[in-house]
């Protein structure tokens, strides 16, 4: 469909539970930047944004249900999974955005299994392409009636 890049929101916190708080906090299109890239747009003493660069966002006909799911929900998102990464050279953890779906279902599977998933705002022209996705490749189960048992 597109390739876009995630914007990680990070907050410091300054409580006795943890130092900082990270987030999903939207997705851009026409980065010019190289895939798997990134680079910091933001950083203050209380807040840092960094940009991730070259995520594929696609449609698959096996996942339509769930898109059309997204699409009429009250606040259609784009689900961000992430991971923290350690790393090796003791400069402690990194955080990284691994995957994106547009998919209400796959998103659920993710957090069912355990992994970091965030909702961003779904661009509102998007709206009309995966619509006309769901429309072509979803088809309901149509209803049966089931007669009593007698």
């Amino acid at each position: 469909m597109r390739t876009v890049a995630v914007v990680m929101e990070c907050t410091r916190l300054d409580d006795r539970w943890g130092t900082e708080k990270w987030e999903a906090v939207g997705v851009l299109e026409d980065v010019d930047e190289p895939p798997g890239t990134s680079r910091v747009l933001y950083d203050s003493p209380t807040r840092k944004q960094i940009l991730f660069a070259g995520f594929k966002v696609e449609l698959h006909r096996s996942l339509a249900e769930g898109y059309g799911f997204n699409l009429v929900s009250p606040q259609p998102r784009v689900f961000v999974r992430w991971e923290e990464v350690e790393g090796g050279d003791g400069a402690g953890s990194e955080i990284r955005p691994v995957q994106l779906t547009v998919s209400f279902y796959e998103a659920a599977g993710w957090m069912d299994g355990g992994a970091r998933v965030d909702g961003v705002p779904l661009p509102q022209h998007w709206h009309r392409q995966i619509g006309e996705f769901v429309d072509l490749h979803y088809k309901p189960e149509p209803h049966i009636k089931r007669g009593r048992n007698k």
